[in-house]
């Protein structure tokens, strides 16, 4: 005979279950979706994937070009590189991710964007076991990657990237991006180690020589930065006052493409237009 009060443990615990397991739990198709979030555990689909358009990109035109060039070979199935886009911040890295995955699909490439959490590195043998089931051409994006120090997750991303039973699978590359060039901090105290500086060195450059291709990406000059806003203006019937877009930089102690937007923003604001 069933004791009630157990029966009643099961059944809380059940309800439990119903209530907290997602909706979406069914496995997601990756052959049908534009882009893709992992989260360390679920893949989902994202739909409403509406990058900036890849031709308002500007000021970069030599590192966009490059990465598309790359994206476009992946996804043609040639050989292509991981890639690793540095610099400082609001200069357009991730932006060029996007926008290079969103042109090729528009050129009606079968290529999708997977974005990880930069948290969840220990997941990724997981995430490649999934794509591994599929042909279909993946980037997967790693977006503001920095480690500390040279420790266990830069090592373990390393032996992601090159070797090992747990290395990306052929149909995925990976694309990130970090503030440092090197993605692990250089310091000076390095140069007082009584063992031997050139391994110290060479051990951290070590992660940032996986990537095949390095594009590093640089403050903007006061004209560059009035190039961005131009063109974005353009694209959405905007006027402006140049001195105005560059106070409005001056007031956030910065020229990049973000500010570049964040004026844009405004403007539209201001007009009650629609960036849509």
């Amino acid at each position: 005979m069933t004791d009630p009060a157990l029966s009643r443990i099961a059944d809380a615990l059940e309800a439990l279950v119903r209530r907290f397991t997602p909706a979406d739990s069914a496995p997601v198709d990756l052959r049908s979706a534009p882009a893709y979030h992992w989260d360390g555990a679920v893949i989902r689909a994202v739909e409403a994937f509406k990058p900036v358009a890849f031709g308002l990109l500007t000021g970069i035109d030599a590192q966009k070009n490059a990465l598309l060039e790359n994206s476009r070979r992946h996804a043609e199935g040639y050989p292509a590189h991981d890639v690793l886009l540095w610099g400082a911040r609001g200069t357009g890295k991730s932006a060029t991710v996007a926008s290079s995955v969103a042109q090729l699909q528009g050129e009606g490439m079968d290529v999708a964007l997977v974005q990880c959490a930069t948290d969840s590195l220990a997941s990724l043998p997981a995430l490649f076991a999934l794509l591994r089931g599929t042909s279909r051409p993946f980037i997967l994006f790693l977006d503001d990657l920095g480690f500390d120090d040279d420790g266990g997750d830069a090592r373990a991303l390393r032996s992601l990237l090159e070797g090992g039973a747990t290395a990306r699978p052929a149909n995925v590359r990976l694309y990130v991006t970090s503030n440092r060039r090197h993605i692990v901090p250089r310091y000076l105290k390095e140069q007082d180690d009584p063992i031997n500086v050139r391994d110290v060195v060479d051990d951290k450059m070590a992660l940032s020589d996986r990537f095949g291709l390095s594009l590093g990406f640089h403050n903007l000059d006061q004209d560059a930065y009035l190039a961005i806003v131009s063109g974005y203006a353009a694209r959405f019937g905007l006027s402006y006052d140049p001195l105005d877009a560059v106070q409005w930089a001056t007031q956030r102690g910065s020229r990049s493409g973000r500010v570049a937007w964040q004026y844009v923003v405004e403007l539209a604001g201001r007009a009650g237009k629609s960036l849509s």
